[in-house]
């Protein structure tokens, strides 16, 4: 007779890091910034905490944004090659991670002591919680609203130089008490960008024309996967497909533009 596996909820824990309202470092991405500081590369890195080469550059992407600025350089040397290195803000970020996550370790060991009467309410939060799957998400400032009746467009600064637009229903600023100041999270699919190469000429009529230099492309046999580095280490990926690429011609380092309509900037925030 074998055991049923033991599927009662249990009580877990792990520190992250906020910079000003907005979580951005986890466990997995300290313990990935740890092993690109041993390492020296972002592959080895990667292959060192288990994650697939991808996963690793979509979270350095990722905490570079969300930061507001890069803590992870990178030196060129093909799609895969080249070696990266912690900036010092990273190299402070990491040694602060690991004396505070020594002492939370401490006291999950003692609340894990108590016995929970409360399993039902404690399901219901684990079902709360989730992550997105959309690709770009960026910390932003909101700087204005434009009410409507039905739709608002909320302007946002997601650094000195950098501004979009996001089109989202009267109730959904209502619901997220949105007002000028607020910190919030943009979210953009990344099949809902375009590109336009530097001398094309330029669409006047989409919402968000984005400048930056292409950092790097993934290729499949219908689609490619295309990244812009913007101003101050921030970063925005689309999708497009193989025969949009192979006409605009698009090279690692060429000036481009990324394109996306306000109503595809979907807006989060954490309280």
């Amino acid at each position: 007779m074998t055991n049923a596996p033991d599927e009662s909820l249990q009580i877990e824990g792990s520190i992250w890091f906020r910079s000003g309202q907005q979580n951005w470092g986890n466990q997995r991405r300290m313990a990935l910034l740890a092993a690109i500081d041993s390492q020296g590369s972002i592959t080895a890195a990667a292959k060192h905490v288990g994650l697939s080469y991808k996963a690793a550059w979509d979270a350095v992407d990722a905490m570079n944004n969300l930061a507001g600025e890069p803590l992870v350089l990178r030196t060129t040397g093909g799609q895969r090659g080249g070696g990266a290195h912690l900036t010092q803000r990273a190299q402070e970020l990491l040694t602060l991670y690991q004396t505070l996550n020594e002492e939370h370790q401490r006291f999950m060991a003692r609340l894990a002591s108590v016995d929970s009467h409360n399993s039902q309410n404690l399901e219901l939060i684990q079902h709360m919680m989730s992550q997105v799957s959309i690709r770009n998400r960026l910390a932003c400032t909101v700087e204005s609203i434009d009410e409507g009746k039905v739709n608002a467009i909320v302007s946002l600064a997601l650094g000195d130089s950098l501004h979009i637009r996001a089109s989202i229903t009267q109730q959904s600023v209502n619901n997220l008490r949105l007002e000028p100041g607020k910190r919030v999270i943009a979210l953009i699919k990344a099949s809902s960008i375009s590109f336009l190469t530097s001398n094309a000429e330029q669409d006047s009529s989409t919402d968000n024309q984005v400048e930056g230099k292409i950092s790097r492309i993934v290729k499949d046999q219908n689609l490619v996967e295309v990244q812009l580095s913007l101003k101050e280490g921030l970063t925005l990926t689309g999708i497009i497909e193989r025969q949009v690429f192979d006409t605009l011609k698009l090279k690692d380092g060429d000036s481009a533009t990324a394109l996306f309509a306000a109503n595809q900037v979907m807006l989060g925030v954490l309280d």
